[in-house]
């Protein structure tokens, strides 16, 4: 089975062992310097993308441009939202707003800005809009939130391989213009007017004026920054078409419609279609492109850790990273992040939270069938009350603000070390009392032990703590 650990700030490496008592396991060491389920018909959508004798659709164009006016309108009614949505109805550009005070947090919206409601910010571009100005945001598309996936068709399904600029205006910024140097300053009295263009990606700032920022600067490609190495690439997560959407129908020579569906062959079993009916769908899939110098890493956070520490590294987290690549914990659990990053290349994970939470990644990871290989490094963010784990690891006794742009880039090249995770089997006592068998249970709630363990009155102590909490 899968087990792992490590020394101070240090990423988990899980290697698959024997059915033994003890495991030796590999994890992250001091931070050094720096699905399987598929959406049906997924492999004969590939097959069709790469088929020669395709033909374009004459009504493509026309349908597309509807669909774009169309999302325009849908935007604006969808509710705020603060983690990205899985599911089909997602949406390209939507923002994650977060309820802001910070003086000098100006209203992106000028004359149309209706001043009613509390102010709010995007974790991810940081843009700046009333609670009741946000279905007007959701409308401008020149306002819209850095991209974070690929919403494709057919033709375009291996197409989109980098990532552009994504420039946001600024009323008002810290930091120096990338071009002059100079230090960028906003306007008084709340001046409406935009003083700097910073891109949400790669955070370079430059002057709101020709001789730091023109034109050519909108098209360029964008290199993501100090984190390019562990940000996941908006060109990796693909949306699939939904069944019996317009992108998932294709025309061939003859002229015959094909539609994608189920990938039920004609000789299937009953068993084999009963089977493939009862997988769920997945709107999204994740198409790495292996290279030898990104290490991508995932973050999974408890926000009720910490005592609201860990709604706070969510919002930063999604700012320096692909706000899909961080995960809250409430909102499922960490499988189906696991699931979908799964054959991404030196996968990292890092678990921001307490003991139970790195336990409960680390568990659901044994879990995974078939399971991940190799087996992905696991980092720890120790936040709450309970934070014995990390502490063993040397990860320290509790998060005291330290800056997240430091963790993010030494985490990515900790060093992996191993750690010990012990399994217990156990089995009733065949010689005890009538009595007392019914008062046993059939099994242990946890049968994984983490790197240490004890018996006698510290481990009472230690569980008398953790029920009184």
């Amino acid at each position: 089975m899968p087990e792992h650990y490590g020394n101070r700030r240090d990423v988990e490496e899980y290697e698959i062992e024997s059915d033994e008592e003890e495991d030796e396991m590999q994890g992250v060491g001091r931070r050094v310097q720096p699905s399987t389920s598929r959406r049906p018909s997924i492999n004969d959508f590939e097959d069709m993308v790469d088929d020669p004798n395709l033909e374009d659709d004459d009504d493509e164009l026309e349908v597309e441009e509807f669909e774009a006016r169309s999302a325009s309108a849908s935007n604006a009614r969808r509710p705020i939202r603060i983690v990205p949505d899985w599911t089909e109805n997602a949406v390209q550009g939507e923002h994650f707003w977060k309820p802001t005070s910070a003086s000098g947090d100006l209203c992106c919206l000028n004359e149309e800005c209706i001043k009613s409601g509390q102010r709010m910010k995007c974790s991810a571009c940081q843009l700046i809009a009333h609670q009741n100005c946000i279905p007007i945001v959701n409308e401008k598309t020149q306002l819209a939130c850095k991209p974070t996936f690929r919403d494709v068709g057919v033709r375009q399904y291996r197409e989109q391989s980098t990532t552009h600029h994504h420039w946001v205006h600024r009323k008002m910024e810290k930091g120096k213009c990338k071009q002059c140097g100079k230090a960028v300053q906003g306007k008084l009295f709340g001046s409406k007017e935009i003083v700097a263009l910073s891109c949400a990606w790669c955070h370079e700032v430059y002057h709101n004026k020709e001789s730091c920022f023109n034109q050519a600067k909108i098209g360029e490609e964008c290199t993501l920054g100090n984190y390019a190495p562990i940000i996941v690439p908006p060109s990796w997560i693909v949306k699939l078409p939904t069944k019996g959407n317009f992108k998932s129908s294709i025309r061939v020579n003859n002229k015959t419609n094909v539609t994608i569906t189920s990938s039920k062959k004609k000789g299937a079993s009953k068993r084999q279609k009963q089977k493939e009916e009862k997988k769920e769908p997945r709107a999204f899939i994740v198409k790495p492109i292996p290279s030898p110098d990104v290490i991508p890493v995932i973050v999974f956070i408890n926000p009720k850790s910490g005592g609201n520490q860990g709604v706070k590294l969510l919002g930063k987290f999604q700012h320096l990273l692909n706000p899909r690549q961080v995960f809250d914990l409430t909102q499922g659990g960490p499988k189906m992040g696991l699931e979908l990053f799964r054959k991404a290349p030196n996968l990292r994970v890092l678990a921001c939270g307490g003991d139970g939470t790195v336990g409960w990644v680390l568990s659901v990871l044994d879990m995974l069938n078939p399971p991940i290989t190799p087996a992905p490094a696991v980092g720890v963010l120790p936040l709450g009350t309970g934070n014995d784990l990390a502490r063993a690891l040397g990860w320290g006794g509790g998060y005291t603000d330290e800056p997240v742009s430091k963790i993010l880039r030494e985490i990515g090249m900790s060093q992996c070390v191993l750690m010990d995770r012990w399994r217990l089997n156990v089995t009733p006592n065949r010689e005890v009392e009538d009595d007392n068998v019914s008062r046993s249970k059939d099994n242990v709630p946890l049968n994984v032990i983490n790197n240490y363990y004890s018996f006698g009155v510290d481990a009472h102590i230690a569980l008398e703590f953790h029920e009184a909490r």
